[in-house]
């Protein structure tokens, strides 16, 4: 049996399977489920397969691919089930789309680089319809890639800066206004200012070339593992957090650190 042939049987068989658990003699909890309610285990999913992918566990991503694809037959079952729409159709909107997007490779457009295909991306997509860059963008998004998403689009048609020194001088200036507006105790300002300081760093990361998104996760789990590292030693003193001093867990804290930058890579 071909690749093809295996993989439209288990796309089919999935199916099945869901229309099954959504019938009659089905499970109670599937039948039960609605787009609005499955929601937030489709985000959990897309968040385990991202973490499966920065740890580079193939086996891991294997399951977590398996588990997104049941959303998206169980999605598409329940359209169905009321006559919105079905699963071929969203299949055939983004086989249409990919063709229309990509007119460099499907059709007869020349580009010279990445660059442009970008450009001619977004340009295509405000001919569908859009009227304006920035729509499209999900309020769902973690702010940071919200914000590098935004910074992005700007770049494609050439709102950007020129050289990496202009953005860190901008860094510098948004940095000093947040200084003035927490002189003035103005906590309105300074929650803006302190919005406009991230948003420069976010600039910085791009040109960087460093998701911001996976630098703060990086930072915060090893945040986490340092700060566990000053539990497990006081625990083996039979000392409580609460009980010890900031010197101590500084002292702790420090040399955690010392072991992080000793360890081979």
């Amino acid at each position: 049996m071909s690749d093809n042939s295996t993989l439209c049987n288990e796309f089919t068989k999935l199916i099945e399977i869901v229309r099954t658990l959504r019938g009659p003699s089905g499970c109670e909890w599937d039948r039960a489920q609605t787009a609005t309610s499955l929601s937030p285990y489709f985000l959990e999913e897309v968040h385990e397969t991202i973490e499966a992918i920065h740890e580079n566990n193939h086996q891991k991503l294997k399951e977590e691919l398996g588990d997104l694809l049941l959303h998206i037959v169980f999605q598409s079952e329940i359209a169905e089930e009321n006559k919105q729409f079905r699963l071929s159709d969203s299949i055939r909107n983004i086989n249409e789309k990919l063709v229309r997007r990509h007119p460099h490779v499907f059709g007869d457009v020349n580009v010279k680089n990445v660059k442009e295909i970008k450009q001619n991306w977004e340009e295509i997509k405000l001919k569908e319809g859009r009227d304006s860059l920035m729509e499209g963008l999900p309020k769902t998004l973690p702010a940071l890639l919200l914000a590098r998403r935004i910074q992005e689009r700007a770049a494609e048609v050439g709102f950007d800066w020129d050289k990496i020194d202009l953005v860190w001088e901008k860094v510098h200036e948004e940095l000093d206004e947040l200084k003035d507006a927490l002189k003035l105790s103005d906590d309105k300002n300074i929650t803006l200012e302190f919005g406009d300081l991230l948003f420069s760093l976010v600039n910085l990361s791009r040109f960087l070339n460093i998701n911001p998104e996976e630098a703060l996760y990086s930072t915060s789990k090893k945040f986490v593992r340092r700060f566990q590292y000053i539990e497990k030693e006081l625990a083996a003193k039979n000392i409580q957090l609460k009980d010890t001093t900031l010197e101590e867990m500084d002292r702790l804290w420090n040399q955690t650190r010392t072991e992080d930058n000793t360890s081979p890579s």
